[in-house]
């Protein structure tokens, strides 16, 4: 008796996750409401179209974590480049998961004020590690960083 084999189909396979993380810089600057509205506006968004992650907002620059099957966040980053909200849109880096990094989140947010002081000699500051380090590992450091402090942020209700 032969063995027997089974036909494996694109629907059969679980669908590649893709994480990108963009920089861009808003067009003008974004008030608290207008934030809101667009935080909304996602998440009503990123829920439908199982996309997740978590975006940050300082000085009227963004970056943005999208999480979700490939071609959605590909659709999605190619939307973001075009809306006049935006410019000198940037993709720092995409990645394959296995795992997402923010699945309880359509879309986390944090704003982030703006130093008042200069960074002291040691230390980093990881926002602006991710515009100006074409670093991937760098890049990835800074995002890390990023994503701890907003979870730590998160679970402490500040």
């Amino acid at each position: 008796m032969a063995p027997e084999t089974q036909m494996v189909t694109e629907t059969d396979r679980p669908t590649a996750l893709l994480s990108a993380v963009y920089a861009s810089v808003a067009t003008r600057e974004f008030s608290r409401d207008q934030l809101d509205d667009l935080l909304r506006q996602s998440r009503r968004n990123n829920g439908a179209s199982d996309v997740t992650g978590m975006l940050l907002y300082r000085d009227g620059r963004f970056i943005q974590v999208l999480e979700g099957p490939e071609k959605t966040v590909r659709d999605l980053l190619a939307v973001i480049k075009s809306d006049p909200r935006h410019e000198k849109v940037r993709v720092l880096l995409e990645e394959h998961l296995t795992e997402r990094t923010f699945a309880d989140w359509t879309m986390g947010y944090e704003p982030i004020r703006v130093p008042s002081s200069p960074v002291a000699p040691g230390f980093r500051d990881s926002f602006d590690d991710l515009e100006s380090d074409d670093d991937p590992t760098t890049t990835r450091r800074a995002i890390r960083e990023l994503t701890l402090w907003f979870r730590v942020r998160a679970a402490s209700g500040s």
